[in-house]
C-alpha cells in the first residue's frame, strides 16, 4: 500500500545532529515540509555520497525553502555519531540523523529489509500536515540525486500553493505549468 496521501504515525526516536543527541518524532515534521531520507547503514560505500551530496544543497536550497531534512539509518544515534567523528564527509552534516536500531521507522514507512535489519534507499515528501506527498525507494547499488529530489519538493510545494495547477515532466521553478481541463485533453 502507498504511503502518498497518508499522515506520517506517531514515533519517538533518536539522533544526532551537529555534536548533539536530541529526540525527534512525528511532531517534528508538522508546520513545514521535510525530507525523511532512509539509507541502509553508516560506514558504507553509497551511502556517505548521498549524505555528502544532499548537504550541499541543504543549508542554502532546503533550508531557504523552509524545508527540513532527516536523514534514517537502522544504525544508532551513537553509531552516527562515531561516523560523523571519524569522517570528514560526515561531520559536515547539519541536518538531523535519526538512528532506527529497532526497525520502527523503516517498517512505518515500509523500506525495511527485514532479512538483513536495514532500510532500503526511500525517499519522503513530508508535507506541512504531516502528509506523504512523495515517495522514491531505490536499491541498495543505486544513489539519489539532491537536485532532483530539490525540483520535487519545489514541484509539490507549488502545487499545494496553486491548487488547480499541475507541474509537467521536468518542471522547474519559474516554468508554465498546467491548469488541467476539457480543453487540453488530447492536446499535450
Amino acid at each position: 500500500m502507498s504511503l502518498i496521501g497518508h499522515r506520517v504515525e506517531a514515533f519517538k526516536a533518536q539522533a544526532y545532529q551537529q555534536g548533539k543527541f536530541v529526540e525527534v518524532s512525528e511532531q517534528d515534521l508538522q508546520g513545514k515540509w521535510s525530507v525523511v531520507f532512509f539509507y541502509p547503514a553508516d560506514f558504507t560505500f553509497v551511502c556517505p555520497t548521498e549524505l555528502a551530496d544532499l548537504q550541499e544543497v541543504y543549508a542554502s536550497d532546503f533550508k531557504g525553502l523552509g524545508v527540513e531534512v532527516y536523514s534514517v539509518s537502522t544504525d544508532t544515534h551513537f553509531v552516527h555519531k562515531a561516523w560523523a567523528d571519524a569522517t570528514d564527509t560526515i561531520r559536515g552534516i547539519t541536518y538531523t540523523m535519526i538512528g532506527d536500531p529497532n526497525h520502527q521507522l523503516a517498517r512505518q514507512f515500509g523500506v525495511l529489509i527485514e532479512s538483513e535489519g536495514l532500510a532500503d534507499r526511500g525517499t519522503f515528501v513530508v508535507d506541512p500536515d504531516g502528509v506523504v506527498q512523495i515517495i522514491e525507494i531505490n536499491p541498495g547499488g543505486v544513489g539519489r540525486d539532491a537536485k532532483e529530489l530539490l525540483r520535487k519538493v519545489k514541484a509539490a510545494k507549488y502545487t499545494r500553493e496553486h491548487p488547480g495547477e499541475v507541474c509537467p515532466a521536468k518542471w522547474q521553478e519559474g516554468s508554465a505549468t498546467l491548469a488541467p481541463s476539457l480543453d487540453l485533453v488530447g492536446k499535450l
